[in-house]
């Protein structure tokens, strides 16, 4: 294999094992799930499982990157849906955040799970958690920089602040209504973002 060159295709062990793990990681929380579970539930055998994450924590560490590259993407996707408005990208990222939280079994973030379960900031998956969330604030604030740029820091923290509140309860409470409130809220921020703008550029 040329050096540099990623393994364009995990064996299927391996994405047995992290499927596994982000099923149940996510179901049940990280602390409370076993190895010996996930190597039973994935059927590979122990020296398998230690031959592709050599530590729990391995495991739990890409379980995270998964998630992130899944949500990248549908963040991707939804900045690429429609940009013939400042606020329609973020419109759309709101609106698949609220689908998310009506989805069947959602049970909160992930990452704000997982940091639930590891408070220690120098441990790794801290630190992957905070990678994470440093991309989204930041993918934000360049999104809001096109609505009002002088804003668009602190606005963008609120848009996170809304979408964190959004996500704790939106397996606690109704998700429809959940949803139409953070959406709601995200929408309201928008709009004195751009009146702000709107006049500040007449002005």
């Amino acid at each position: 294999m040329t050096r540099g060159k990623p393994d364009a295709r995990p064996s299927e062990a391996r994405l047995r094992l992290l499927n596994t793990a982000t099923r149940l990681f996510y179901s049940e929380g990280i602390h409370s799930v076993g190895i010996d579970r996930i190597i039973a539930e994935a059927k590979v055998t122990r020296a398998t499982f230690y031959r592709h994450f050599p530590s729990k924590d391995d495991l739990i560490l890409a379980y995270l990157r998964e998630v992130h590259k899944m949500e990248r993407s549908t963040v991707d996707a939804a900045i690429a849906t429609d940009d013939s408005a400042p606020a329609d990208p973020l419109l759309a990222i709101a609106g698949s955040i609220a689908q998310n939280i009506q989805s069947p079994g959602f049970r909160g973030c992930a990452f704000l799970n997982a940091a639930a379960e590891y408070p220690a900031t120098e441990h790794p998956v801290r630190q992957e958690i905070i990678a994470h969330r440093q991309w989204f604030l930041d993918t934000l604030s360049t999104l809001m920089g096109r609505v009002h740029q002088e804003m668009a820091d602190p606005a963008a923290r609120h848009f996170v602040m809304l979408r964190d509140g959004a996500m704790a309860a939106g397996c606690l409470f109704d998700p429809a209504l959940v949803s139409e409130t953070f959406l709601r809220g995200v929408e309201g921020l928008l709009l004195i973002n751009a009146e702000r703008q709107s006049t500040e550029s007449a002005g």
